[in-house]
């Protein structure tokens, strides 16, 4: 069995969802269907908890009116029979009716939870109704039945196995087709409806391939696929087919439109192969994650723009302990991540990318030493399989940076990341150099 997770745009339009049905069924053999919200929808739930919260229940009728007007259009545009018309009508009246009794009641957080939980179940619930129509058999489960959270609002995956096993072992006579249940929400450990913190949809997606043991988990969107560079800012670049998991997790950091490590680290574990994949060109190949190496090969380049470099000077740092601990726990305690971190022995360099408490770091780093701030300035990492024995791999990427002020250079702790500080006005011009000498020579 495939996992296919589907988002928002994916399924924003009736012939969307009719372009994901065709999709799902394409393949002949049975689906585990993930759907997001429709596009826009969460947002509208959203803008309604926002009046409830400000006890406007007038502006929250009005979002709620109009959210409901659009669904009903999309009812006619999708369905073509009248049996599945007014079913899928009648339970839409009912979905809208409960968001508006919210406006009589106190509103707190967990009521916004519930609220916001409604766009996965009715996009769902029009899916299925459409696969139905279409004499395709398909069963729609609810996520709140099987998908939930511990205590530390982390996913329990031994009881979302337990569950979802008992669940789908109570149809293997029918044989089912397709699956098809919501991302994103779940239940937390005291029975609430609540949502998965990290990755949305595509975490719920990785949890459930990872207990079924599912064969592959494809990721759909409708953006490009993963490229070796930007190709807004740099030409010739080529998609990247195969990624490592602690690849992809070095890319994700950048922005690179990718998964967030976290939610495919449950497929990771199992080791099952996660494929990026456009709703836009389903014929494509799209990027593979998996725990596959293609050893000694350089994948990709990204660049993380509005750094800010900080450097203390302190020859109380010579031969001392303690020095850089008294550092880092600056950071710390204004909660602020260090991404790249230099040392030499009368010093220490390190960058951030954010600094809303930049003022109060300096003043008590000023205490220690020498305090000197770089701002305007951007991450570039080199991503592959660069295990120091892979000989060869440092003097292309030099090579390419040669031209390239730099101000900090990174290598060492991890097997799959270069990185390099440069200045932001010098960034298309590396990633063009970087792109020339190790992709296009």
């Amino acid at each position: 069995m495939k996992v296919m997770k589907f988002g928002g745009t994916s399924v924003g339009t009736p012939q969307r969802m009719k372009d994901v049905a065709a999709l799902v069924t394409k393949s002949g053999q049975p689906v585990f269907l993930v759907l997001s919200a429709m596009s826009g929808t969460t947002n509208s739930l959203v803008e309604i908890s926002d009046y409830l919260y400000k006890k406007n229940p007038d502006g929250a009728h009005e979002v709620i009116n109009m959210l409901e007007r659009k669904y009903m259009r999309h009812v006619n545009e999708l369905l073509e029979t009248e049996e599945y018309r007014k079913q899928t009508t009648d339970f839409l009246k009912e979905e809208f009716n409960y968001l508006r009794s919210f406006t009589k009641e106190l509103f707190t957080s967990f009521e916004e939870k519930s609220i916001v939980a409604q766009g996965e179940i009715m996009s769902t619930n029009m899916m299925a109704n459409y696969m139905k129509e279409q004499g395709i058999n398909a069963v729609l489960l609810n996520a709140l039945d099987f998908m939930r959270t511990d205590k530390n609002a982390e996913p329990d995956p031994i009881y979302i196995k337990q569950k979802l096993t008992a669940i789908l072992d109570s149809y293997a006579e029918s044989e089912p087709q397709v699956f098809i249940t919501q991302g994103f929400i779940c239940r937390n450990a005291y029975g609430e409806v609540d949502n998965l913190l990290r990755g949305g949809s595509d975490y719920t997606a990785s949890l459930i391939g990872a207990a079924l043991g599912a064969e592959e988990i494809q990721i759909w969107t409708d953006i490009d696929g993963m490229h070796n560079n930007d190709p807004r800012i740099v030409e010739k670049t080529q998609p990247v087919h195969q990624l490592q998991f602690e690849e992809a997790a070095e890319l994700a950091y950048f922005g690179a439109k990718i998964l967030h490590p976290t939610c495919v680290q449950p497929a990771k574990y199992v080791g099952i192969p996660v494929r990026l994949l456009n709703t836009m060109q389903p014929d494509a190949e799209g990027t593979t994650i998996s725990n596959a190496t293609e050893y000694g090969k350089i994948k990709a380049v990204a660049a993380k723009d509005n750094i800010t470099a900080i450097k203390i000077k302190s020859s109380r740092m010579l031969l001392a302990t303690g020095f850089l601990r008294k550092v880092f726990e600056i950071f710390e305690s204004y909660q602020t991540p260090i991404d790249m971190v230099c040392t030499s022995e009368v010093g220490v360099s390190m960058s951030i990318d954010n600094s809303a408490h930049l003022g109060e770091i300096m003043d008590e780093l000023k205490k220690y030493g020498t305090v000197t701030v770089d701002t305007g300035m951007c991450i570039i990492c080199v991503v592959g399989d660069l295990d120091w024995s892979n000989i060869g791999f440092e003097t292309r990427v030099m090579d390419a940076m040669k031209d390239v002020p730099v101000r900090m250079i990174s290598y060492g702790g991890s097997n799959y990341n270069i990185s390099f500080l440069i200045r932001e006005e010098d960034k298309r011009r590396a990633l063009q150099s970087l792109s020339d000498h190790l992709f296009n020579s």
